[in-house]
């Protein structure tokens, strides 16, 4: 009878082949793919923003990030689009506007460039 063993060289066997040489090439690879895909459907839609395609390595994964970091932090409106929002902003004469921010349709640029499905990120309901 055949015994299986939960452990290579002291590692557990998902840790062992996540550390592999080739796995971890092929990471590098897909990530790379799909940022290349993701910078491409990104192109198309920016008008003066400042979000980008990076990607990110962690341990031994790889991610690929829409980063709106140097703009208005707003990843998460261009990925899954957002509602019509009121916001008040107050003046430096200390005057109250209302401003009101459309709807927007998600790009779900990540979703399309990893061959994903466009899942709409779950309403929050505030009380």
């Amino acid at each position: 009878m055949a015994k299986i063993y939960g452990s290579v060289g002291g590692r557990k066997i998902g840790k062992a082949i996540a550390i592999h040489e080739g796995v971890q090439a092929e990471l590098d690879r897909k990530a790379f793919e799909i940022a290349v895909r993701a910078e491409e459907i990104l192109v198309q839609h920016r008008v003066d923003g400042h979000a980008e395609i990076d990607i990110e390595v962690a341990d031994n994964n790889r991610y690929v990030v829409l980063s709106d970091e140097r703009g208005q932090k707003a990843a998460l409106s261009i990925e899954y689009g957002r509602q019509e929002s009121i916001v008040v902003r107050e003046d430096k004469d200390g005057r109250k506007h209302l401003d009101v921010i459309p709807a927007m349709d998600g790009l779900y640029i990540l979703a399309t460039a990893s061959n994903l499905p466009k899942k709409r990120k779950g309403k929050v309901k505030l009380d």
